[in-house]
């Protein structure tokens, strides 16, 4: 073997070892797109933005991108503590945080049921004290905490708190789905996209009908967008017009 010869890993196999053991939900084929549509803006200015982070599974293949090209990756979520979590009157969970003195409710719409928190949230929290310790250990271990910065809040928080002349290349909106927020999340931050940046949304045209009729109010007719496609089962992407 030739000393410093390149070794071929491919993408992929990066992203399934990236996020081996970080809790969520998001499949890899959704992440090979996020990863490759982040070096694909390289050449753009600007960060990137995800809304709903959880435990940083998408956090930490775009910080790997962002680590290889250029800017950081700014994680928006509320990131509930255990405690936040509250059973409703039929059975499912949806949990309430305080985020600069007002009320947010998650899974409000889409509230989280019995087995599904039982095996898939409830052990999270046993493996971790909050999210947020958890999304940090899985940064930090990752040795991205230079690239990955996360907020506190939501959408209306950070748009409130971003520097004059913020600027975005990729924006991953996996946040609440329903269709308020769905719209919400997408008025705040689009005006944050650089031309030819890219806009990807969870869970589009699977099991959700306000982030499908987002999606079909928002970007299907609309000129700002000049390509538009379901990349994998769940998530659609959509690039904003070159001017």
């Amino acid at each position: 073997m030739i000393a410093n010869e390149f070794v071929a890993t491919p993408l992929v196999s990066e992203i399934e070892t990236l996020v081996d053991g970080v809790h969520g939900w998001s499949p890899v084929d959704q992440l090979f797109t996020l990863s490759t549509l982040a070096y694909a803006t390289s050449h753009l200015p600007g960060d990137v933005v995800e809304v709903g982070s959880w435990f940083g599974r998408s956090a930490v293949v775009l910080g790997s991108a962002a680590r290889d090209t250029h800017g950081v990756v700014h994680c928006i979520d509320p990131f509930p503590e255990r405690s936040d979590w509250k059973q409703n009157g039929d059975g499912s969970y949806s949990f309430e945080v305080d985020i600069d003195g007002h009320r947010l409710v998650g899974f409000k719409e889409h509230t989280v049921w019995a087995d599904p928190f039982e095996k898939q949230i409830k052990p999270a929290y046993a493996e971790h004290r909050s999210v947020f310790e958890g999304f940090m250990s899985n940064v930090n271990r990752r040795g991205l905490a230079d690239v990955v910065r996360p907020h506190r809040g939501t959408a209306r928080t950070f748009a409130a708190q971003a520097p004059f002349g913020f600027q975005c290349r990729l924006l991953f909106l996996d946040g609440d789905h329903s269709y308020d927020a769905v719209l919400e999340d997408f008025h705040l931050l689009t005006p944050f996209v650089v031309p030819g940046g890219w806009i990807c949304f969870d869970d589009a045209f699977s099991n959700y009908e306000g982030v499908n009729r987002a999606i079909s109010q928002l970007v299907l007719d609309n000129p700002e967008f000049d390509v538009k496609r379901q990349m994998t089962r769940k998530c659609f992407v959509a690039r904003k017009v070159l001017r």
